[in-house]
């Protein structure tokens, strides 16, 4: 497994492990959840992804029964997660709507919160979740920065941004906001022609890709035409569809690092099958061509 540079003395596994649908298995055992993780290390995935509000909030707990069980294991991964978002729903019943909250005294509660959910001290990667309109630059900056100087938190980073909400923070910080994660597929790719990938690329910071099999759209009838020319395409190295997808997206030169999840272990140990297909230029370009329903200009 490729390894990318994150920031200094950090680097990630080519494709990361998202844990957004951890809780959604019937079976939530800390020997399930660790059945999961070891399934990853043996492709050499080392990285995973959370979120505090992955699985109404019970995701990082969830993760955190197999960390604290051999606490040896934190040695041999990195963990990123996300704050910002305020649910509304049970655990939260005197909030009155779904909102964003990108203030210090959220962004530091949320990220300690994470720490003791997952029993560990510090998070490779802290990413705000979703551009807050009502965001105060200066003030999220600087708790960010301060979660950092403390020690809680090794990088940061943002998601779902806009280069302009990017830059906005960034201008704010002392230290460097290191990667953007996406949304990222062969059907969601405004990213290759909007900007929004060219300005990471300018900067030479990875791209994290989430949701990058688009969801299952792929086998929707609609998709018909793409599905088959991704299953010709895995199908020349014993591969399949969502291996095909995820070499698409390999074959950009943006450092593209997908974020996979599902519960499924035989699907978990078939993830690193991407890695076998080599996808050249004419190639994907046909891809490209079905995903648009028609040809380049």
């Amino acid at each position: 497994m490729k390894r990318i540079a994150i920031a200094e003395g950090l680097e990630f596994s080519q494709i990361i492990y998202g844990m957004w649908r951890l809780t959604g298995d019937a079976d939530r055992s800390a020997a399930n959840v660790r059945a999961k993780i070891d399934a990853c290390l043996s492709q050499g995935i080392t990285t995973f992804d959370q979120a505090d509000v992955y699985g109404n909030y019970e995701s990082e707990a969830l993760f955190g029964t197999a960390l604290k069980a051999d606490p040896s294991l934190r040695d041999r991964i990195e963990i990123a997660t996300k704050c910002g978002i305020k649910l509304i729903g049970d655990k939260t019943p005197a909030r009155r709507v779904k909102h964003y909250d990108t203030s210090p005294a959220h962004i530091t509660a949320s990220a300690e919160q994470s720490l003791d959910n997952m029993g560990i001290e510090r998070l490779d990667l802290l990413m705000i979740h979703r551009p807050d309109p009502l965001m105060d630059h200066e003030a999220t900056g600087a708790a960010l920065d301060a979660l950092v100087a403390a020690g809680k938190v090794r990088t940061v980073g943002v998601s779902n941004f806009k280069p302009h909400d990017f830059t906005l923070l960034q201008s704010a910080m002392t230290n460097s906001i290191v990667t953007n994660q996406i949304e990222l597929s062969v059907l969601a790719n405004d990213a290759f022609t909007n900007g929004d990938l060219a300005f990471l690329q300018e900067r030479g910071l990875p791209v994290m890709a989430w949701s990058p099999l688009a969801g299952g759209r792929l086998f929707d009838t609609q998709n018909a035409a793409l599905a088959r020319k991704l299953e010709l395409v895995g199908s020349l190295a014993g591969a399949d569809v969502s291996a095909a997808a995820v070499a698409w997206l390999l074959a950009h030169p943006a450092r593209i690092l997908p974020v996979l999840g599902t519960n499924n272990l035989a699907r978990i140990g078939a993830i690193s099958k991407a890695l076998d297909l080599a996808i050249d230029r004419e190639t994907w370009f046909e891809i490209y061509e079905l995903s648009r329903g028609c040809e380049v200009a």
